[in-house]
């Protein structure tokens, strides 16, 4: 299943987008480059209200929003994997892995496998990967004994 297209007409609330906005931004995202966001506009918006759509983009080889939406969704684990995130989360983050597992491509099934890796061993989270974007920039799967 693929996110369809639609025309962009800005951000109502930038820092608080609707899940539509984020859809409409992702194939215009010239329209308002990310350097033109808030600096933490990342951290900002990979919660529960829109990781489906971001897992959509991440997930569609078309888009052009997509290694933003990847790197979102690694935030996204990286929070659903803490000791004290809700069961809702984390019963969410394995389903998108499981879907990511079922019919990703090889990024999306390199996002699932990490996604594994630091749900066993949490300890590996290492902030540089997951939340400032390397494991997107840096494509690899994590090996189970922490490389420092």
């Amino acid at each position: 299943m693929t996110v369809r297209e639609s025309t962009f007409f800005g951000f109502a609330n930038p820092v608080d987008p609707r899940p539509e906005e984020l859809q409409a931004w992702a194939y215009h995202p010239e329209a308002v480059p990310l350097d033109a966001m808030p600096s933490d506009w990342d951290l900002l918006i990979s919660g529960d209200v829109l990781a489906p759509v971001l897992f959509e983009l991440a997930m569609d080889r078309q888009c052009p929003a997509r290694r933003f939406a990847q790197h979102c969704m690694y935030i996204y684990a990286a929070d659903g994997v803490r000791q004290n995130a809700t069961g809702q989360r984390k019963r969410r983050l394995k389903k998108y892995v499981e879907r990511a597992e079922e019919v990703g491509d090889e990024p999306m099934q390199t996002w699932a496998y990490n996604c594994r890796v630091l749900m066993s061993r949490p300890e590996l989270f290492d902030y540089a990967d997951w939340i400032e974007g390397g494991l997107v920039r840096n494509p690899r799967r994590l090996g189970l004994y922490n490389r420092r």
